[in-house]
């Protein structure tokens, strides 16, 4: 008997109760009723037993069971540890209702709370519920400064309540507040935890009691009986049903297409196609916001414009720390889109960078300090307060970017412009050349001779002594291509004020020495007749003139890079493709299941900085527009290239062997042999993808032993084909989506949705101020394009060369607009969770076995960090080492906050 208590808790009872006898009584969470008897349960899984198993005394038992007559119901107390999160700072009105709330406990304006058992009351056929309790002591710590206040309530539960599953929270107050958890002490079976992460509205806004479920998993068909019923209306909360405005505070998923970036009511300029749904163009599905539609057309969604907040599901908004950095950032890009718009009407001589000591002098001087901006002129303008202390801080003078850190002329390089396509900010391009001359797939009835102008004589000089066929057999050229997908938009872009552009492609050759150089660049332009100029090849240059043209040619490539890095392998990929993947998982799993557990830190964020996109940089007129240089055709052109979009790919292994990068073989680690052999970005990627599918693997096979499982699991059923025949409904009919029938299946699936949100957007996120800071080394658009003999402007050209490749870069306002963005959206939040990491890591899961094997997990990546800086110090590897040339970093997992070119967080959040 003595035995039996330690292991049943006995002496948590006694100390815990004055309600009971604890020698009449036998309370544990691992007991079940069976014919009148309590029974160990001894778990349904055969799964090695974690090490706190392995130590305690359960483990002693073995197969034994402990036999032991209940007792009549007697009543006990229990204990809830109710965390809550501060606000830093308070406005006057949320100060002024906190206090009223204080006061207004004290006549039952409170918080209760009540606890629902796993177990069904044979008596009322409904789940076993405690008393409702009510939080103490709010009116005495409301005005407690700290990030985190603990309060407690008591709850009276009889013997037989069986195991707390779920807690409902009523919240009498005026204002919201932000549950963070909830902790039960005093069952038998040690605490029981509730992990909230939530703001719960007051009753007057939203009068149903909020429900949050224990830290145990449950698949659907082995919910608890007493828990069937609040599972089911938990989910249904959650669900639009494609009707209603949304209020700001509101908690429903639900989805629409991109009809909301533009706004017809300001004028026929700012009108936008729509994308996503029938006769649209295709694209994923967004948030819906449910806004009324504008005036002038009943399609379209009128805008809310900053600063007034977009409405996304009140739980995924930015936490508090999370928004200040945010702000700080936009505070930063107001000012540097400001000051830049000031100085252009100012002075018309400030339109083009003179020369590489205007670009330097931004980051040395600053912007206000070049442009000699008076405090008299300063206080004229109608700026936001803080812009005198921020002037005299400094804050405005732009950090340097990291690719001038230790070469200040490395960008010119033809090594390091090679070298950036595969451990850049966009590595995700280059493919292996199968075919040469490369051919165009477009419709040569409407975009002419499929053919390339690229002949053998352009790159013969420049491959080592081989021929083209063998170059081709020893896998020595690769490509970046962006023929297609810019060709169809050159007459529209080419039309626009300020953008002349080409279609780009680009010819490399694999040396002895791992590294790559570009050996050929193709411009082409649209036909415009039969007889037409359409396409030029550039070579390396041989004297002065061909290094410039050289120099140009290498602008435009870099510049079609940038803007589809941003609008296709960055937004489209990363951003836009997954986010019908989380309004499926919040619509259609429930938070005890354990795939939404998986999932939940990989959610993180997406869609409010998606809904922020919406509102501030991919709209009509917005910054990516002003910056890139599609300009007003940027969403059309990342639709185009949704159409060739697939899932079945996004994944790395996939991806490297579709652009030929790469090729199976069980020899190598990872089963792939990479084609680049030292390829930073396809080097540490395989490292943290084969981390990531080792952790799902686990945890899949912990939760599906076989087939019948996943098929039979109807949450789980429900959110993949919601996430394409809903959420992806424009390529729902797509033959190459992957099936979900079996455990490998899932698997497939989790990992590669997993490594999208984390380390595929760290990879094409963080760099881009750090390479792309520096205007010359990555212009996000170009103005002119490059003159023959026969242009009028070849004279001017020849005349100073330098002039002209200024002025065909972005002009001072372009580029200052530019780096402040791409400044923000590399920088790191102090809130920032990154891979291997969890809130609440030891919580987060009533599992303990998935509890080690994070761990485990979070050991792995660990090790990778220390691989990856390794690699960065071996000089063995040029493409990552060497005078002048930057680590790859960017998928070294860890980072301290602000711009560092490093870091993978769990989840796009940025």
């Amino acid at each position: 008997m003595v035995l039996a208590k330690e292991i049943m808790g006995i002496s948590l009872l006694e100390k815990s109760s004055s309600f009971i006898n604890p020698s009449k009584v036998l309370l544990n969470c691992n007991f079940y009723h069976k014919e009148n008897q309590l029974w160990v349960n001894q778990g349904r899984r055969n799964l090695r037993p974690t090490k706190a198993l392995r130590q305690s005394p359960m483990a002693a038992i073995s197969e034994n069971l402990i036999k032991v007559v209940p007792e009549k119901a007697v009543k006990f107390k229990v204990r809830a540890v109710v965390t809550v999160k501060n606000k830093n700072k308070e406005d006057l009105k949320e100060t002024l209702v906190k206090h009223l709330d204080a006061f207004t406990e004290k006549i039952g304006r409170n918080v209760a709370l009540e606890l629902i058992s796993t177990d069904m009351d044979p008596n009322t056929k409904e789940p076993k519920k405690s008393n409702q309790a009510v939080l103490k002591d709010w009116s005495k710590k409301s005005n407690l400064k700290t990030e985190r206040v603990n309060y407690t309530a008591e709850f009276v539960v009889d013997s037989n309540f069986g195991t707390p599953g779920a807690i409902t929270v009523t919240n009498k107050h005026q204002q919201e507040f932000f549950l963070e958890s909830i902790t039960i002490e005093g069952f038998a079976c040690g605490p029981v935890h509730f992990p909230c992460n939530s703001w719960v509205q007051p009753k007057k806004d939203h009068p149903t009691k909020r429900i949050f479920f224990s830290n145990k998993p449950y698949l659907p068909n082995e919910t608890p009986a007493g828990l069937i019923y609040l599972r089911e209306r938990e989910l249904r909360d959650l669900r639009g049903d494609g009707t209603g405005v949304r209020k700001l505070s509101d908690r429903i998923f639900d989805y629409d297409i991109y009809n909301d970036l533009g706004n017809p009511d300001k004028g026929i300029d700012f009108a936008r196609p729509k994308l996503g749904g029938k006769d649209n163009v295709p694209y994923p599905r967004r948030c819906r916001t449910g806004r009324v539609p504008t005036d002038t057309d009943m399609s379209a969604e009128s805008r809310v414009e900053k600063p007034n907040p977009t409405y996304v599901p009140r739980d995924e908004q930015f936490e508090e720390s999370k928004m200040n950095d945010f702000s700080t950032g936009r505070l930063k890009a107001v000012l540097h889109n400001l000051i830049p718009s000031l100085m252009a009407s100012i002075s018309s001589n400030n339109h083009d960078f003179k020369g590489f000591s205007d670009i330097d002098s931004l980051y040395s001087e600053g912007l206000l300090l070049k442009l000699g901006l008076q405090d008299e002129v300063l206080k004229k303008l109608p700026l936001p307060k803080v812009v005198s202390s921020i002037k005299e801080g400094n804050l405005l003078k732009y950090d340097t970017p990291k690719i001038l850190s230790k070469d200040r002329f490395a960008w010119l390089r033809d090594d390091e412009f090679a070298r950036q396509a595969i451990a850049g900010v966009n590595p995700v391009t280059i493919e292996r050349l199968q075919v040469f001359p490369p051919v165009s797939k477009l419709d040569p009835e409407i975009y002419g001779p499929q053919e390339s102008a690229l002949k053998e004589e352009h790159i013969l000089g420049n491959l080592n002594g081989m021929t083209v066929q063998e170059a081709l057999d020893a896998n020595r050229l690769f490509i970046v291509d962006y023929h297609d997908i810019y060709l169809p938009f050159l007459d529209r872009i080419n039309a626009l004020d300020g953008r002349n552009a080409y279609a780009t492609r680009t010819i490399y050759f694999l040396s002895d020495l791992g590294t790559l150089k570009p050996i050929s660049i193709e411009l082409s332009l649209p036909q415009t007749g039969p007889s037409s100029r359409s396409k030029r090849v550039v070579t390396p240059p041989v004297d002065a003139t061909g290094n410039w043209m050289w120099q140009l040619a290498k602008a435009h490539v870099c510049s079609n890079d940038a803007g589809v890095h941003q609008l296709v392998n960055h937004w489209l990929r990363t951003h836009a493709c997954l986010e019908p993947f989380i309004l499926a998982a919040h619509r259609q799993l429930s938070a005890m299941h354990p795939i939404y557990k998986l999932l939940d830190p990989h959610m993180r964020y997406n869609l409010e900085i998606n809904g922020l996109a919406r509102q501030s940089l991919i709209n009509a007129d917005g910054v990516i527009e002003a910056c890139f240089t599609p300009g007003r055709y940027c969403m059309e052109m990342s639709a185009a290239a949704y159409k060739n979009w697939r899932f079945d790919l996004e994944g790395l292994p996939a991806d490297l062997i579709r652009r030929g990068i790469a090729v199976p073989d069980s020899t190598y680690p990872h089963g792939l042999k990479l084609l680049i052999e030292d390829y930073p970005y396809a080097a540490d990627g395989l490292m943290i993808w084969a981390a990531i599918e080792s952790w799902v693997r686990n945890y899949v096979n912990h939760y599906y032993q076989d087939s019948a499982q996943v098929c039979n699991d109807r949450e789980l059923q429900a959110w993949y084909a919601e996430s394409i025949n809903v959420g992806h409904a424009d390529l729902r009919n797509a033959e190459w989506w992957p099936t979900l029938a079996t455990p490998e299946d899932l698997i497939s699936i989790l990992t590669t949705i997993i490594w999208l949100a984390s380390a595929q957007h760290a990879a094409l996120n963080f760099g881009q101020y750090p390479y792309g800071g520096y205007v010359p080394n990555r212009p996000p658009l170009m103005r002119r394009l490059i003159p023959d003999e026969n242009d009028p402007e070849y004279t001017v050209f020849l005349a100073d060369p330098q002039k002209y490749f200024f002025s065909a870069l972005p002009s001072l306002l372009q580029a200052t607009k530019f780096m402040a963005v791409v400044d923000t959206l590399s920088t790191h939040s102090l809130d920032e969770e990154y891979i291997g990491e969890r809130h609440q890591p030891s919580t987060w899961t009533g599992d303990a076995e998935i509890i080690e094997a994070f761990y485990d997990f979070s050991a792995e990546i660990r090790r990778i960090e220390k691989e990856i800086d390794e690699k960065n110090a071996d000089t063995k590897l040029r493409n990552r080492c060497g005078a002048g040339v930057l680590p790859y970093e960017l998928l070294a997992p860890s980072s301290g906050p602000g711009v560092t070119c490093r870091g993978v967080p769990n989840s796009v959040s940025i």
